[in-house]
């Protein structure tokens, strides 16, 4: 499970950092989340397949989360892409879908299915739920988390008490049900150990209240990794109030309050040529915080 940061600018991008977007890849399949101009590029840039790309979040529809689009779906097209591309947006995606790609003149040479969300569960396999949760910008926005389900590992060294070492009836236990072997009970849960699933949020554009505070910190608890919008730092907090932005303290303290384990800060304004000072801010109230880079790859 690896997360990359392929751009981590806010509205304008620098030399340094591209337009926001994200790649989360899991068992071999690709999630992009957001994809601002030039998403593409930074793609291969970061030596990913775009082949791989099997689903799409879009957190809003602000032209710096999603000018990609567009060069995306034609450089799919033209490569013989086979999958179904599951695209999910807040309210109003449908419409600015087939808008953007009836502008770029977008021939449709792939299959794409479109899911507008409110909130809740956004997207669900066996292995993975992928919830959403409505924020507080100027546009339609929403936060995801990609929650992996606990997984039960079979404790051997019990087993072993039993004779027990490979057997096909060790599935069942795997799946939480109780067996007998040899005229003797084996229960589940002393036969296994649960492995927590890993836990991945990511909190773009937002304002913030108490009230969806508290939200928020509910949904993103307990996350493994972090992500979350710093545009401004605390010296411009009011700037930030009155975009509906974020500063980098804001986002340390709701880290903190949700117990996540890390914290990578993004979608800086052009003003912070060095971010630094904006890392340093976040330290000081949650430790395990840094500024994420353009191509930095993330190990979960």
């Amino acid at each position: 499970m690896e997360l990359t940061f392929l751009g981590t600018s806010a509205m304008i991008p620098t030399k340094d950092r591209n337009h926001t977007a994200m790649m989360l890849l899991y068992k071999g399949e690709a999630m992009l989340f957001d994809c601002g101009e030039g998403t593409q590029r930074q793609i291969r840039l970061a030596k990913i397949s775009p082949g791989k790309i099997t689903k799409m979040f879009i957190t809003h529809w602000h032209g710096d989360h999603v000018l990609g689009i567009p060069g995306l779906v034609q450089t799919l097209g033209a490569s013989e892409y086979n999958k179904t591309l599951r695209i999910y947006g807040p309210k109003g995606t449908q419409a600015f879908m087939e808008k953007i790609l009836k502008a770029f003149l977008c021939e449709e040479k792939i299959s794409m299915q479109i899911k507008e969300v409110e909130e809740g569960i956004a997207d669900e396999t066996p292995e993975y739920t992928i919830k959403a949760m409505k924020l507080m910008h100027t546009a339609p926005t929403l936060a995801y988390c990609f929650q992996e389900k606990d997984k039960l590992k079979l404790n051997m060294e019990y087993l072993s008490k039993f004779g027990l070492k490979k057997h096909p009836i060790l599935k069942e236990l795997q799946q939480g049900k109780n067996i007998k072997w040899e005229g003797k009970a084996i229960k589940a849960k002393d036969a296994t150990i649960t492995k927590k699933g890993r836990k991945l949020s990511i909190v773009l554009d937002t304002g913030m209240n108490a009230q969806l505070e508290d939200r928020l910190i509910e949904f993103i608890n307990d996350s493994d990794v972090l992500v979350m919008e710093s545009t401004f730092g605390e010296e411009s907090a009011d700037k930030a109030k009155e975009y509906t932005h974020l500063t980098a303290a804001q986002a340390a303290k709701i880290a903190k309050k949700a117990k996540a384990k890390r914290l990578f800060l993004t979608h800086f304004s052009q003003r912070y040529s060095n971010v630094e000072p904006l890392k340093e801010q976040a330290a000081k109230i949650f430790k395990n915080a840094e500024c994420a880079r353009d191509l930095q790859k993330v190990q979960m």
